[in-house]
């Protein structure tokens, strides 16, 4: 039987209500996930994440202490699985450039117009990002590690693609060419945003993408 017939067998049965609460429930997931990332973004901006405490973002999200500790347990757990979504959105960001571009290079600066784009909308995600990422010992120091790896691999990917199109110095390491791009990405951002707000996306992209051009061979 397949799913639809299923789904219509359980409507038959006088109990639609279910099926309908399971599927929606991801979707409830998400978007309380969402407010918690938006309101301890903003609080963390403010004090950090060691000053915020979970009753202050469940407060700010509009969700009660209660739901947090359900859905993600401790604060530090919560923080853990926050960071994750913000690193989500903005990878979701920048695989949607993917192939859009004939030019490798011009693929690039999109992704890095994206990232951007990203630090505007989350400038306290750069900002603990940048704060607790070179921490040692850090309390999320694993989970900054596996969320780091993620997106260099996406920037790895756009380096490959300028590798196979254009002549390249290959006396630059690779990953010292990776760890630059993913670096210039988020200091390039967290100072516009702090420091030079003049500063036009355009410049900041330009900025960053002198890493790649440097890396072709004229």
């Amino acid at each position: 039987m397949s799913t639809q017939d299923s789904g219509a067998a359980a409507g038959a049965a006088g109990a639609p209500e279910a099926p309908a609460e399971k599927k929606l429930r991801p979707s409830r997931t998400n978007a309380t996930k969402q407010r918690l990332f938006e309101a301890s973004m903003e609080l963390i901006g403010e004090r950090g994440a060691a000053g915020v405490t979970v009753d202050e973002i469940a407060a700010a999200a509009g969700v009660s202490k209660g739901t947090v500790y359900y859905n993600f347990g401790s604060k530090s757990d919560l923080i853990a699985q926050l960071l994750r979504h913000g690193v989500d959105i903005m990878l979701g960001r920048l695989q949607a450039i993917e192939g859009q571009a004939s030019d490798p290079l011009g693929a690039m600066e999109g992704m890095v117009g994206q990232a951007m784009d990203f630090m505007d909308d989350y400038p306290s995600f750069a900002r603990l990002w940048v704060s607790e990422n070179w921490r040692t010992p850090s309390e999320w120091g694993k989970v900054f590690a596996e969320l780091r790896e993620e997106l260099l691999a996406v920037i790895r990917g756009a380096i490959d693609a300028v590798a196979d199109r254009y002549p390249v110095d290959r006396s630059i390491a690779r990953g010292s060419l990776e760890a630059a791009t993913l670096g210039a990405i988020f200091v390039v951002g967290l100072d516009r945003q702090t420091y030079n707000p003049e500063r036009t996306r355009e410049q900041s992209i330009a900025a960053i993408m002198t890493i790649m051009r440097g890396y072709v061979l004229k």
